[in-house]
């Protein structure tokens, strides 16, 4: 049998022997370890973290409304007619410059301007006036296409109606303060949404623009608000949801170019930015600023792009195939954020098309770098503007449909009704006011005003009561 004191002797000498190899182990202090070899830096490749320059596209990208325009171009208006001469009688006290006869079979249907109307006073003592046309010999009423024709209800109830709507009630609190049956509010609006969507067409057109910037902002409709979901099923929904709004707008003078509806998709990018082109004058290429989304690259490369032949690389084999590049005037940057914990934690700006100096030199006449806090801000303006957007509201609006009418009003109201205060101008001199308060020294002015599109400040009636002419005008408006 092996005595326990065999077993102590062994232990102390493996602790004996581990203390020794860890001295000789151990760096001494003080003493310098020898210095490595040392080995040349190799040279940092070029262009390691520059973007690579846009090779183009063997293909131009679809676009739905573009391939419709192609197979059904537009119409083109019909030839105007000569101003009717002047009679001997005395000089009108009635404007009649402002409408146009309706009548289908009339040669003078749809111009202005052209001396072919008279006024007729009015019918059995009505609040209208009726016009006689001396070509067709036909009569009408001054409100004629547009939302106060055939209504019973008082104008200014109506107009009212409308003005609530478009600061933000909902349909059924404007029903309850103006007494109306909430069927008739919305039929109002429906007439009102088709009238103005005219009235916008008929006036944002042929425009110069230095910047655009475009972002989408979603909206919950009743269908996607009926059950309780998690944060995580809701971001999927959103994703995937038909009801984003998209919009356009000029930062310098605050218009809201374009606004739709529609899913967070390559289609709807197409859609709107083939928007912007039809509003733009032609060979007009603003800057375009944006979020990260990467659909608006494509959709930007589909109607600011062209064809070009690739040079020749090798003598011998065939050539290269040609390429759908970006125009060289096109200039787009993105504005990208990270989020964490649904907090903005980096901002990030890329150059896609175009250099950083063309974009800088853009910006620097207005002081501003590569952002889209102007867009941002409409967005808010949206939600408070538009009850069916708004964030924990119960004005959800039942389709999309609805939803597209408030925006039509919204768009018309902050173009050409609401002033801005960041837009005023300075009056030449103090303007003496009614009351004993002090002299006016800023003049109001709207987005419309601030882009040249008109000269004057619109009421809401006066935008209801004004007849879209139903192709343009060769006369300045």
């Amino acid at each position: 049998m092996v005595s326990h004191l065999f077993y102590y002797q062994l232990a102390l000498l493996a602790l004996v022997w581990f203390f020794v190899m860890l001295h000789v182990a151990w760096p001494t202090r003080g003493v310098p370890s020898p210095p490595a070899p040392a080995q040349p830096l190799k040279p940092r490749r070029k262009g390691v973290n520059e973007p690579k320059a846009f090779e183009g596209l063997t293909h131009k990208p679809h676009c739905a409304l573009c391939e419709r325009d192609t197979v059904q171009p537009k119409a083109l208006p019909p030839t105007q007619p000569d101003p009717m001469p002047p009679t001997n009688r005395r000089p009108r006290e009635v404007d009649t410059s402002m409408h146009f006869c309706p009548q289908s079979d009339c040669a003078y249907r749809g111009w202005l301007k052209l001396g072919n109307l008279r006024a007729n006073g009015h019918p059995n003592g009505g609040p209208w006036r009726q016009f006689y046309c001396t070509s067709c010999k036909g009569y009408f009423l001054e409100t004629h296409g547009t939302l106060f024709h055939g209504k019973q209800a008082a104008v200014e109830r109506i107009v009212r109606v409308l003005a609530c709507l478009a600061e933000g009630l909902g349909i059924r609190a404007t029903s309850r303060v103006f007494e109306v049956d909430a069927n008739t509010v919305l039929q109002w609006l429906v007439e009102a949404a088709e009238q103005l969507r005219a009235f916008a067409a008929y006036f944002l057109c042929e425009l110069h623009l230095e910047q655009l910037q475009l972002d989408e902002v979603y909206a919950v409709l009743r269908a996607f608000k009926a059950g309780a979901i998690s944060d995580k099923e809701a971001i999927k929904r959103l994703e995937r949801s038909p009801c984003w709004v998209w919009t356009a707008m000029d930062p310098a003078s605050k218009l809201l170019v374009v606004v739709d509806i529609g899913s967070r998709t390559l289609a709807m990018a197409q859609r709107v930015v083939h928007q912007v082109t039809e509003v733009v004058a032609p060979g007009c290429v603003p800057l375009f600023l944006t979020d990260g989304l990467q659909d608006y690259a494509t959709a930007l490369l589909t109607h600011y792009g062209y064809w070009r032949q690739p040079e020749r690389r090798q003598d011998k084999g065939p050539m290269p195939k040609p390429r759908w590049m970006p125009l060289p005037a096109l200039r787009y940057a993105q504005v990208v954020k990270s989020y964490r914990r649904r907090r903005i934690v980096g901002v990030k700006h890329r150059v896609v098309f175009g250099s950083w100096l063309a974009i800088e030199q853009v910006l620097a006449t207005c002081g501003w770098t590569i952002n889209t806090a102007f867009v941002e801000r409409l967005n808010l303006d949206i939600r408070q503007r538009v009850a069916a957007i708004g964030r924990r509201v119960n004005t959800v609006c039942q389709g999309e449909a609805g939803l597209r009418d408030q925006l039509t009003l919204f768009q018309v109201y902050h173009n050409f009704v609401l002033p801005h205060a960041s837009l005023r101008q300075a009056c030449a001199e103090p303007m003496a006011t009614a009351a004993r308060g002090s002299a006016k020294r800023w003049r109001p002015c709207t987005p419309a005003m601030a882009a040249g599109v008109t000269d004057h400040v619109w009421s809401l009636k006066e935008v209801l009561l004004y007849r879209v002419p139903p192709w343009p005008q060769p006369q300045v408006r």
